[in-house]
């Protein structure tokens, strides 16, 4: 089976061709500023790269061009469209009434529709994508969805519920919902293939760390509390987004500040976070750790409150499972940044965690140990592999059928 895999933007269409009877990418590419001027695509097969200029008004145009490009020229890897078997498509937000990843029909399209306003930024573009891949592969080709939300459906109530007067929860579903899952559940099972373990027997917190960051606790196989919220703005300070804050605070720099909600929304997502506290623009973990190293105080403070804030919640998250087994670090900082993991690790010896130091520092490969002498706790490194665990999460769908 082959299995075409879309993460489209609302200017950007990501994909991946895999074959799933050795689960090996066969060609990958984006398009890119899509709707706009000087549009493209770079599409490419093992390690040879195309780029090429080509007009997308619409996302539509976009799926016929990446479909052009693997069915003819150097980049050709297949015949024609026949041969791809389905396609899997990243949702972000499916709220309560999707918990598992599922075939795409009218009611999943209008369920997708109805949760804009909790994701008003990704499921507009997961639609666009759903509709187009429809008018380009015809409405026969399976299309799946899976959502980010979905692996932390498991959470039970006394973690997902805000306390809050209980019909906002009732009538606008006001709750905590999680992100990431895709990425959260590839590493939590890596993780127990590596240790040779049933998923099932295992206490795991897993860190996915980039510029958005969340943190889960998973037991027994199923996540129990996650660091996001309603929204992705919840949780850990992120590159740009504040993570948990007095929610008075929102009200008081409305009226000091004189500001609309649209204003302080943007403030609280692209302005805040590690790019606020440090003063870096970018908000990128490198360019604060670079200013941290050349005496920046602020950018010190910022990486002094990012590495804090992990290490309560992982603190948190061993008190709620009774314990931990595993500790797993991935994303953009998690897989690359080895000071911010040893400096979360540090002074975790009462709950079991010690690292490798030298390990830690040299870092490489899907699964890296760098679980120390006497540690209780096993502690891993793991390259998170969104795009295969939605090709799974796809090909079991489409053979249920």
């Amino acid at each position: 089976m082959k299995v075409l895999v879309i993460n489209c933007g609302s200017s950007s269409l990501k994909y991946q061709l895999l074959d799933m009877e050795t689960e090996q990418v066969v060609c990958k590419g984006l398009c890119e500023r899509i709707g706009g001027e000087g549009s493209c695509i770079t599409h490419q097969v093992g390690v040879n790269k195309n780029k090429v200029e080509s007009p997308f008004p619409t996302h539509t145009e976009a799926f016929a061009k990446l479909v052009e490009m693997m069915t003819s020229g150097d980049g050709k890897v297949i015949e024609s469209i026949d041969e791809i078997d389905a396609i899997g498509h990243r949702g972000v937000h499916g709220g309560e009434k999707i918990q598992k990843s599922c075939l795409v029909t009218d009611e999943v399209i209008k369920t997708i529709e109805d949760l804009v306003p909790l994701a008003p930024l990704h499921n507009p573009a997961c639609l666009l994508g759903l509709n187009a891949a429809k008018e380009v592969f015809g409405a026969d080709k399976p299309n799946v969805a899976v959502f980010d939300t979905a692996f932390h459906s498991t959470m039970p109530s006394e973690a997902y519920m805000y306390p809050l007067p209980y019909e906002y929860y009732q009538d606008f579903g006001v709750r905590r919902y999680g992100f990431h899952g895709t990425s959260h559940k590839y590493v939590s099972l890596k993780a127990a293939e590596y240790m040779g373990r049933d998923p099932k027997d295992l206490k795991i917190i897993t860190c996915h760390l980039g510029n958005g960051s969340s943190i889960a606790a998973v037991k027994r196989g199923e996540v129990v509390d996650t660091s996001m919220g309603m929204t992705p703005l919840a949780g850990l300070m992120m590159g740009t987004r504040c993570g948990d804050i007095d929610p008075s605070v929102v009200n008081y720099l409305k009226y000091s500040l004189g500001i609309t909600g649209r204003e302080l929304d943007e403030i609280l997502n692209k302005k805040s976070g590690l790019a606020g506290v440090s003063g870096v623009p970018s908000g990128d973990k490198r360019d604060i750790e670079a200013a941290a190293k050349a005496g920046d105080e602020r950018a010190l403070l910022a990486q002094k409150m990012l590495n804090y804030q992990i290490k309560k919640y992982i603190g948190s998250y061993a008190a709620a499972m009774g314990g931990m087994d595993c500790l797993v670090f991935t994303g953009g900082i998690g897989e690359h940044d080895a000071s911010l993991r040893e400096a979360v690790c540090q002074g975790m010896e009462f709950l079991g965690i010690r690292i490798h130091k030298a390990k830690n520092q040299d870092c490489h490969g899907d699964v890296c140990d760098i679980t120390g002498w006497r540690g209780d706790v096993c502690v891993l490194v793991i390259a998170t592999d969104e795009e295969l665990m939605i090709a799974r999460e796809t090909k079991q769908v489409v053979e249920a059928l």
